[in-house]
């Protein structure tokens, strides 16, 4: 393979539907703007396994590079920012859904989506982080911001996942009571090795139930959506608060008024794909303090592009723990 030329697993529009399949591109097959990655590794989240499957119109033109997040060193830039040989990450901003993103070997993106690597943190270690992770934090942030303090009781909703996992360290760490709410019970020694106190039953919150319950938890990260959340919403303390931040149970919401106004429950909404610089910033730089690299193994495995399309049905399935760090 000649230095012009990089591995990339490429998804375009065929008479049939998506084809995903494993090419070799070059710099011109990428989007035009003023820095270019050498990428190292990415990473693989739900939104990926949604992408590589064609659903949910993640995907919203063609050709494309997949992959929502990568991290990597920067090998030519235009922007005053940035110098080759800078460590860089870049998560959300549509990269990997309206822009080619980090399931290739290089990448080329804007300046003002990056982030510099902070300070003890690989790249490697980054996507072992990754979106999941970022958002993560961002919903232990917006729990703080709202006042729900350590030594609380917190749910985490879709515990063994990306997200879920991640969260229920970060939480751990900062001295909270962390429950996990997993339908793999499987999982609830890998749980309570990363921090969960308890474990709690995927099914006693998946079927429809009081429109208030009994008042439990403080706070809580959900990533299900759905009745799972319904029933998280229901169940809170007076003044608590639910960071949310995923669907992968469901994207409606079946519940009523009653937690928000005779409880005084906050729904804080998060995202990561817009956040702005200066507070995705700050959440790297915490992580990589509340982090150590044990942490981050824990919840951490390593696969190569051509595993990508077989794992999106697993993921998609629930069937994968923690993260899933992508060489390239």
């Amino acid at each position: 393979m000649s230095t012009d030329s990089f591995r990339a697993l490429m998804a375009r529009k065929t008479e049939a539907g998506q084809a995903v399949a494993l090419e070799t591109i070059t710099e011109a097959d990428l989007p035009a703007a003023d820095v270019t990655v050498e990428v190292e590794y990415s990473s693989f989240n739900y939104k990926d396994g949604l992408a590589l499957k064609g659903l949910s119109r993640i995907l919203r033109t063609f050709p494309m590079v997949p992959g929502i997040d990568f991290a990597g060193t920067v090998r030519a830039s235009d922007n005053a920012a940035f110098a080759p040989g800078d460590k860089v990450v870049l998560t959300g901003w549509g990269v990997g859904e309206s822009w080619s993103g980090g399931f290739a070997q290089r990448a080329r993106v804007k300046g003002e989506w990056l982030v510099k690597l902070p300070e003890g943190l690989t790249t490697r270690q980054a996507m072992a982080i990754g979106t999941a992770g970022l958002t993560a934090m961002l919903c232990v942030d917006a729990l703080e911001r709202y006042g729900i303090t350590a030594g609380g009781d917190v749910l985490v909703t879709g515990a063994a996942g990306g997200v879920g996992s991640v969260a229920v360290r970060l939480l751990s760490r900062l001295g909270y009571k962390v429950s996990a709410l997993t339908g793999r019970r499987s999982e609830e020694d890998f749980l309570k090795s990363i921090g969960a106190a308890e474990i709690v039953d995927r099914d006693t919150y998946a079927a429809a139930g009081r429109p208030l319950a009994g008042e439990r938890w403080h706070g809580a990260v959900d990533t299900v959506g759905g009745q799972v959340l319904a029933n998280v919403l229901a169940s809170m303390a007076y003044g608590g608060a639910v960071a949310a931040c995923g669907l992968a149970g469901a994207t409606d919401l079946p519940t009523t008024v009653f937690p928000f106004i005779l409880r005084n429950v906050a729904l804080l909404g998060v995202d990561s794909v817009n956040c702005p610089t200066a507070r995705r910033t700050s959440a790297w730089a915490r992580i990589a303090t509340l982090l150590d690299p044990a942490d981050i193994e824990a919840v951490t495995r390593e696969v190569g592009l051509d595993d990508l399309p077989k794992l999106a049905d697993a993921i998609l399935a629930g069937q994968v723990r923690g993260r899933t760090v992508v060489r390239l």
